[in-house]
């Protein structure tokens, strides 16, 4: 397991430890407590927070706001109980095709 991976596994494995503390004192928990709402909210606040940093920022604050857009997440993936090798057997499967393909090939709704 190369280090990335071994972050994202640590990671994954402390967010699921810290989804049970007490909300006084782990903000995972906190998440947790306020709902699936909040946490896709919180997700969807750093998003646009990293791409402000890549639009304005410096390089050193749009690697800060990636890091809390991945961990926020990370915090949304174990709230709907889906495991990051999920995400990441999914980015395996599309390695190596042409994005415009993949996209084209996707089910229409």
């Amino acid at each position: 397991m190369d280090q990335s991976n071994a972050i994202l596994a640590r990671l994954e494995a402390t967010v699921a430890a810290r989804r049970q503390a007490d909300p006084a004192t782990s903000y995972v928990a906190r998440l947790h407590a306020k709902g699936l709402g909040k946490i896709a909210q919180k997700v969807g606040e750093e998003g646009v927070e990293t791409v402000i940093a890549a639009l304005s920022g410096s390089e050193d604050e749009l690697v800060g706001e990636a890091a809390d857009l991945l961990f926020h997440l990370m915090v949304l993936l174990d709230a709907r109980a889906v495991p990051l090798a999920r995400v990441l057997d999914e980015l395996a499967r599309r390695e190596g095709l042409s994005g415009l393909a993949e996209k084209a090939a996707r089910p229409r709704d």
